[in-house]
């Protein structure tokens, strides 16, 4: 059975920083793309970062580059999402994605997309407040 877990959430005042990881067990990580999306109240689901399995190459939202890393240690079949220099607008539950398919068009715009990946993890709260 495959699971993803996020952890790592929590509340930190704004300038702050955390680190999300994902866990992945029942499916060998290296073999997939990772994207983490992030959905605040109110609003829709949002792709923010992606990193290939290939290549490891990484791609992010506007609204996070500069701030957040995308990263992965296959060996612990984890991905990470490091995040800095938080703001109030970060506040959102964070879910980490999989997918092992590589598809035309991935990395320009369907990384965004949440019906190209498979497997979901159950979300992780990041609350950013003073």
């Amino acid at each position: 059975q495959v699971h993803l877990v996020e952890s790592g959430g929590g509340l930190v005042q704004p300038g702050g920083s955390l680190r999300l990881s994902c866990v992945a067990s029942g499916l060998p990580l290296d073999y997939y793309a990772i994207g983490w999306f992030r959905q605040a109240p109110g609003k829709e689901r949002e792709g923010i970062s992606y990193i290939k399995n290939s290549d490891e190459s990484t791609g992010y939202a506007d609204s996070v580059k500069g701030r957040f890393t995308i990263s992965r240690d296959n060996a612990k079949n984890t991905g990470y999402l490091q995040m800095n220099s938080l703001e109030p607008e970060d506040t959102a539950v964070y879910y980490c994605a999989a997918t092992i398919y590589h598809r035309p068009g991935f990395a320009r715009a369907g990384w965004k997309r949440q019906d190209w990946f498979e497997h979901w993890g159950q979300g992780t709260q990041v609350t950013v407040s003073s």
